[in-house]
Parts: structure tokens; C-alpha cells; sequence
């Protein structure tokens, strides 16, 4: 009061006319208070009505958010999600289906209305993502899908895209392909090197699974893998080019191969499945925005009463960075 120069009075009579009109509310013994009145959510947009508020909350589960893909996936799927006004929150599993299982548990607590699934890379089958198929539990698998469980899933054209990119090296006259993937242990890693094979196939050529280096999950950093890959190089010199599974292993790989290529001038051309950043490799690319826009809607397909489990492929597109 002294501050504005006014009498206690004056501030008395003030609070008592805004009391009046509802935009502050007057408790004894504990204060004076805003209020919620009409006054206030007109004059500020972002006090929503109860016709506002959202459908309610989507869960969205992912194995890490240390890739590209996971990263652009949490941005489109969280576009998609608003336009059907829900609210989107994220676990992150860590690669541990027992951190999986808790998600989906505590999701269900929390009462979401669906889940998003990205499977962890080691996937089996987990009990708590059989029971909500069991459940009929709105839920759409992404990337990654359990085999003979009848659900929603949402992935790329793995198997399309590989058999594409190896047939072009091929065309070039590559026919020694080495393949550089983590373990196949999930349908993703499974799907590639089937099109890896089939593309052999298709141009009556035999595979020569000698020139595979697979990886175990642990034992994959900046620290070993380059190591691991040129002493592979190294013990396969008639090896002409790679197809490399995802974008982390091409960055390893490429360290690798420009290591060897210093030491005794010799080419190798890498293509992978996904942007590695590194200019002049050759990539897959996956259309993560189509991805999410099919999720969402195969989710909202499940949560206005309409049941037909399917699995939905998303084509991929080859960028060839050497032209």
C-alpha cells in the first residue's frame, strides 16, 4: 500500500468489487485468492473449457531415443496424436523388456486410452504385449513385430528395400557383398537379410554367408566395432563392397574401410539402411512421418470400435549418394 501510495480502505474496497465479480475469491482466516471465473478464461486463451480438453493420453514405448529414427518418430507421432487431441507420453525401455513390461503396466494404471510399441532389439515374445493382443487392448507395434500374434503393426519395406539396393551393387559388378548387422534376433534384422539373400537369388548367384559379420548387441561401440570390422575386412580382401544394417554400424564401418583404404589403396563401396551422415554412402531411406501418420491412425482405427489386426509396410526410397 505504501508502495502505490493508497489507503487500506481504498485496498479493501478494491478487493471487495473483484470479489464481486468473481475474479478473486475471499476465504477467512486464509486469504484472498484468484478465482476460475468466466472473466478469466475469456480474457486468456489458454484456460480451456471443458470441450477442450484432450481425448486423453497415448503411451508411446521405445527401446532408447539415441537414434535418428527414434528421435523423428517421437516428433511425428506426437503431430499425428494432437490432431486426434491426445496427449502423448513416453517411455523409454532401455533395450529391457522387463522395462517394457513395466511400461505397459504402468501405462495401463495411468489409464491411457492406447499404446505405441517399439519392441526392444532382442525381442521375443513378451507375455504383457501377448495379453493386451489377447485383451484386444488398443495397440499398434511399430517397426519391429511378434511373429504369429495377431495385431497392428506399422514397419518399412524392409525386405523390398535390401533386395533394391543389392541388386544395384550387383548390377556394378560387386558380387563379393559382405553384411554387417547386429545378431538377427528380431523380425527388422530378420526381413533384411532375407532380402539380402533373395536379391543372390533372384540374379542366380550363391551366397556366401562367410562374408556376414554379426555382431553380438554388447559388444558394439565406437571403441571395439571399427577393430572388429577392419580384422573382418582384413581376413576377407575379396570382399567389394557392404550392405550395412543400420546407421551406427555404417559410421563404425566406415571408419574401418577408411583405415584399410590408407594402408593399401582399396576400395569399398558401403550402402545402409538409414542416413549415416557421412557424404558418398549410399542409404535406405525410411518415410518415418508416413510411419507415424499410419500408427495413429490404425490406433484411433482400434479406439472408435473397429477391430481388423494387420500389418501395414511404409515403402522405403534408395538415395545413391555417388551421383
Amino acid at each position: 500500500m505504501e508502495k502505490f501510495h493508497v489507503s487500506q480502505i481504498t485496498t479493501k474496497n478494491a478487493l471487495n468489487g473483484l470479489a464481486e465479480e468473481g475474479i478473486v475469491e475471499r476465504i477467512r482466516g486464509k486469504g484472498t485468492f484468484v478465482a476460475e471465473s468466466d472473466f478469466l478464461k475469456e480474457s486468456n486463451p489458454s484456460v480451456m473449457s471443458p470441450e477442450d480438453y484432450s481425448n486423453g493420453i497415448v503411451g508411446l514405448i521405445l527401446p532408447s531415443m539415441k537414434t535418428k529414427i527414434e528421435q523423428e518418430l517421437v516428433n511425428y507421432i506426437e503431430l499425428y496424436a494432437s490432431k486426434y487431441k491426445y496427449n502423448l507420453m513416453v517411455k523409454i525401455t532401455r533395450e529391457s523388456q522387463f522395462e517394457e513390461s513395466n511400461a505397459i503396466k504402468t501405462f495401463k494404471e495411468l489409464g491411457v486410452k492406447g499404446l505405441i510399441i517399439f519392441p526392444t532389439e532382442k525381442e521375443v515374445y513378451n507375455e504383457s504385449i501377448l495379453r493386451l493382443s489377447l485383451d484386444k487392448f488398443p495397440f499398434v507395434l511399430i517397426d519391429r513385430y511378434l511373429e504369429n500374434i495377431r495385431t497392428y503393426s506399422v514397419s518399412s519395406e524392409n525386405e523390398k528395400g535390401t533386395i533394391e539396393v543389392i541388386s544395384y551393387l550387383i548390377r556394378k559388378g560387386h558380387q563379393n557383398i559382405g553384411l554387417i548387422s547386429p545378431l538377427i534376433t528380431n523380425t527388422v534384422t530378420n526381413e533384411r537379410s532375407i532380402g539380402f539373400e533373395r536379391a543372390f537369388l533372384k540374379n542366380d548367384l550363391v551366397v556366401n554367408k562367410n562374408l556376414w559379420l554379426l555382431l553380438n548387441f554388447n559388444k558394439i561401440s565406437i571403441e571395439e566395432t571399427p577393430l572388429l570390422i577392419k580384422r573382418f575386412l582384413m581376413s576377407n580382401p575379396d570382399i567389394t563392397a557392404l550392405f550395412i544394417m543400420n546407421a551406427e554400424l555404417a559410421r563404425y564401418t566406415n571408419i574401418a574401410v577408411e583405415r584399410i583404404k590408407k594402408e593399401s589403396a582399396r576400395e569399398i563401396e558401403i550402402i545402409s539402411f538409414d542416413y549415416s551422415g557421412i557424404e558418398g554412402v549410399s542409404y535406405i531411406q525410411q518415410d518415418i512421418e508416413e510411419c507415424s501418420k499410419q500408427t495413429i491412425e490404425l490406433l484411433q482405427e482400434q479406439l472408435t470400435g473397429d477391430y481388423r489386426p494387420r500389418r501395414v509396410f511404409v515403402p522405403v526410397k534408395f538415395i545413391n549418394e555417388l551421383f
